[in-house]
Parts: C-alpha cells; sequence; structure tokens
C-alpha cells in the first residue's frame, strides 16, 4: 500500500532527540484484530479434506481446497491402518499469501512409519496445490488444515510485538513471532494459548 492515507509508516519520518544532530526514526503502536469469527482453533483437516496417496507415484491436487478465513500456517496430518506405510516424505503447497502473491512451502517431513501432524511456518491466505510423494505401501491419506499461527499484514525486521491478547485477556506469556523484512508470509504470530474462536488483539510497533 502506498500513498499518503491511510497513515503510512513507511514514509522516512524522523523526531529529535536531545542531542544535536541525532534524530529517531519515528514509530508508531499499531493495533491488529482478528475477529472472533476468523480466529477459530487449528483444525487437521479444514483446507482439504482426505488425500490418497499413492505408493508409487507423486500425487497432486489442484481442487477442493477451503481457504482459511485469514492467512494462516498449514499443517499436514498422515495417517494409515498399517504404519510401516508411512514414508518420511514432505508435502508441497502452493498458494498465495497476504500481498495475493504466489508462495510455496515444503512442509517438514513426516516420521518414518509414523502417524501424526507437521506443521508449517508461511502464512497462506489461499491454497491452490499439495503435492505429496510417494509412500512405502498402500493406504495412507493425508490431510490438510491450518495451524494456530496468524499472518501478520506488515513486513517486520525485527520482533516489534508488544503483547497479545484473547478474548479480550492479555496473555501472560509473550506470543512467539517470526519475521521477515522481505516477504509477508514470514511474518506471523502465534499466541502461546491455543485459537478457540474468541477475538485476537496484537499490539505492535510498526
Amino acid at each position: 500500500m502506498s500513498g499518503f492515507y491511510p497513515l503510512n509508516p513507511n514514509l522516512d519520518q524522523v523526531m529529535q532527540s536531545d542531542v544535536e544532530g541525532v534524530v529517531f526514526d519515528l514509530g508508531f503502536l499499531a493495533h491488529f484484530q482478528i475477529s472472533a469469527a476468523n480466529a477459530v482453533a487449528a483444525d487437521n483437516d479444514a483446507v482439504h479434506a482426505t488425500i490418497d496417496c499413492s505408493s508409487d507415484t507423486k500425487v497432486e491436487v489442484t481442487t477442493g481446497f477451503a481457504n482459511p478465513a485469514v492467512p494462516r500456517n498449514i499443517t499436514a496430518t498422515v495417517a494409515c491402518d498399517t504404519a510401516a506405510n508411512i514414508k518420511a516424505v514432505q508435502v508441497k503447497v502452493t498458494g498465495t499469501n497476504y500481498l495475493d502473491e504466489v508462495i510455496t512451502e515444503d512442509l517438514p517431513a513426516f516420521t518414518d512409519n509414523t502417524a501424526g501432524t507437521v506443521i508449517g511456518n508461511k502464512a497462506f491466505k489461499t491454497v491452490t496445490k499439495v503435492e505429496i510423494p510417494a509412500m512405502d505401501g498402500a493406504g495412507v491419506t493425508v490431510t490438510i488444515g491450518f495451524g494456530d499461527k496468524l499472518g501478520l499484514p506488515k513486513k517486520l525486521a525485527h520482533n516489534t510485538v508488544l503483547f497479545a491478547f484473547l478474548n479480550n485477556v492479555k496473555e501472560s506469556t509473550p506470543p512467539t513471532v517470526a519475521v521477515s523484512a522481505t516477504a509477508i508470509d514470514g511474518n506471523t504470530v502465534d499466541l502461546n494459548s491455543a485459537l478457540d474462536g474468541h477475538v485476537v488483539d496484537v499490539y505492535l510497533i510498526v
């Protein structure tokens, strides 16, 4: 976003210090709110229901996605009645970020012979494709969901998040914050408490 309205914190604005010739960059306190309806609990199959994997070829899925209400990190959950058929492969996710830029992420590898969930880091606004390499046998399924990491609509060079509230109660433990000065999808906030369908408020300096 460019221009002067709403207030553009990216303009080079400075203020005086008590020392001649030394100035401060002017920072602003920002309040970012995620509504209760959009701050629902993490869900392991909310983005795509059961995908049948293959034992001999990569599976690509490009339809049937339900995007999170706001940009969030993506998860993949693997299951099989025969655990030995689960292979330590990485699911590749393609979609878009807060700025509608195309992004990809290779999620952490599954654990060999073990059902479970792997958790991504990038904040996806949409998911358009999922690629799952071949497994070690038949009957393996994968679901795609979203986690508790909420995308921030600001590229941050440093963690400037001051505090967060869940359901109008200040979190006693600071949230976990990831930052990137170059990629909007690398900026996320993860509250210490699990999201549960209550409003989230984040205060940060921009």
